[in-house]
């Protein structure tokens, strides 16, 4: 399983870093994006803390902790601006809350979010075509959603990011111990949003992909 949104203490998650890490072993994980809640209040403190908890936990067993942040319930014009702050401290893995159906996220998030340097946008809820032939252009992944609410637009995401040929992947945005799940139920999950057993082969292979290149360009 390869999962590259989860929350822990450091925003509104329930477990400290190494608990998340340890329950998702469990779970036969093999990398492991921790991607906090942040803004322009504490994006530097966030990472640091999970930089660092990576760091500790570096070499004992999988799954590899990718650190990074989730920039959410920014005003879109400060989206581009804190991204490249957050690149220029070495986040390697940087997510945006999208648009989702499940709250009052600010029009416009999803387009600003693709036009900065980011690697995956959150639940971008009833996405525009052509922001996912952005995504495809830009290389920006988009994600179907294993978390309650957040999961209402996944066929509509799926159908697009298909017709389109963008990259998907399936992340829990797991903040409690129960959300976390095993590689069979992500397959299921992005089944339900309409993807082929083929086509869901396919999702996995790209998110291994990515998941190597960005504990590659981690800053440990």
């Amino acid at each position: 399983m390869i999962d590259l949104h989860t929350h822990t203490i450091y925003s509104d998650g329930e477990l400290v870093p190494a608990e998340l890490w340890r329950r998702a072993q469990v779970k036969g994980y093999r990398f492991l994006g921790m991607t906090d809640h942040v803004d322009a209040s504490n994006f530097q403190q966030v990472f640091n803390k999970l930089k660092a908890a990576a760091q500790s936990l570096r070499g004992i067993g999988p799954p590899e902790i990718i650190p990074g942040l989730e920039f959410t319930h920014l005003p879109p014009e400060l989206i581009t601006s804190l991204v490249a702050q957050a690149r220029n401290l070495g986040v390697p893995l940087i997510v945006v809350h999208g648009e989702t159906l499940a709250e009052p996220v600010a029009p416009g998030t999803n387009r600003a979010a693709l036009l900065a340097d980011i690697d995956i946008l959150a639940h971008p809820g009833l996405i525009t075509p052509e922001d996912v032939v952005l995504a495809r252009e830009r290389g920006i992944c988009l994600e179907i959603s294993g978390r309650k609410g957040h999961c209402l637009a996944n066929g509509h995401v799926a159908k697009l990011a298909m017709e389109a040929g963008a990259q998907l992947l399936v992340n829990t945005d797991s903040h409690s111990p129960g959300d976390l799940i095993s590689r069979e139920a992500a397959e299921r999950i992005a089944q339900g949003a309409g993807l082929t057993a083929s086509q869901v082969q396919n999702l996995f292979a790209q998110a291994e992909a990515l998941a190597q290149r960005l504990a590659q360009n981690s800053v440990l």
